[in-house]
């Protein structure tokens, strides 16, 4: 058999289709794994940049915001954020996201009250002000505030 009746034979040329296609979806095949592995990879190293592309390196989400306050543990607090609806006394209701009230209690354990650079007194407070409160829960649902940043 000649090499130009080979090719003619349509058992070869069926073979050659399929060796064709096999080829094709391999490559496919391929290219989605190389592009799943570029994805993983990317995914992987944003993830383990996160802390250090958004807050700094080696400080986390709150490594400025912790700048000046020592030792004091506001990481694992409990808070809120909204504009002061009520003042009574050392109790203070803020309305926060999504139209909630949320009861703030201000106490010795209070250690800081800040505007700007300004250090405050629960008296300086006043309804309207927008204040960030950061605290411990207690079981009564209210928040015992330990930090409380005013935006005016």
């Amino acid at each position: 058999m000649e090499f130009n009746t080979l090719f003619q034979s349509k058992k070869i040329k069926i073979a050659l289709v399929v060796l064709g296609a096999l080829i094709a979806l391999l490559a496919a095949f391929k290219a989605g794994e190389f592009v799943g592995y570029r994805k993983a990879r990317f995914s992987y190293q944003w993830e383990e940049n996160y802390h250090r592309n958004f807050a700094g390196p080696g400080k986390g989400f709150f490594g400025n915001f912790l700048r000046g306050f020592g030792d004091r543990d506001f990481i694992n607090s409990h808070g809120t954020f909204g504009a002061i609806i009520k003042i009574d006394g050392n109790t203070v209701i803020v309305k926060g996201k999504d139209e909630a009230e949320k009861i703030i209690l201000v106490s010795a354990s209070t250690t800081t009250i800040e505007s700007r650079r300004e250090t405050l007194q629960a008296s300086d407070l006043k309804v309207d002000d927008q204040v960030v409160v950061i605290g411990s829960p207690n079981e009564q649902g209210q928040i015992e505030a330990k930090l409380i940043r005013v935006f005016r």
